[in-house]
């Protein structure tokens, strides 16, 4: 595997995964956020800058792993890398924000927005993957 490679596909992913990142956990259903005030932390509006740079740096982690998964399971066509990340999005996200519209007071649109957000990074990734390495 070529580290600058992988690299790139990296950062790419996580320029391009912050975009559809604002869209699906921010801008749809913003409103539906606030229906709920009691499961978000009251100081989380004093520091967000550093909440927003901490979510970002997650989101790159998660976009490395799934790319390196691509890379060791040999997902590198469209097909197959399309199919790894309905797998791994099932396996974790679907499965998390599901369990927490059930078991919370989250806004079932706020838990789908978000959920389906981690499936559109992971086939960024998974994307990019195919496209670079």
């Amino acid at each position: 595997m070529n580290l600058g490679k992988f690299l790139l596909v990296v950062v790419l992913a996580g320029i391009l995964a912050s975009f559809t990142d604002w869209v699906f956990m921010d801008l749809l259903f913003h409103d539906k956020y606030m229906t709920t005030p009691q499961l978000w932390r009251p100081a989380a509006s004093r520091n967000e800058p550093s909440f927003i740079v901490w979510s970002q740096i997650i989101g790159v982690l998660s976009s490395a792993a799934f790319a390196y998964l691509c890379v060791r399971a040999n997902a590198l066509t469209i097909p197959s890398s399309l199919a790894a990340a309905v797998l791994v999005w099932i396996a974790g996200p679907a499965v998390v924000f599901a369990q927490m519209v059930m078991w919370t007071t989250l806004n079932p649109l706020v838990g789908a927005s978000q959920s389906v957000g981690w499936l559109v990074r992971f086939i960024i990734t998974g994307l990019l993957a195919v496209w670079l390495l």
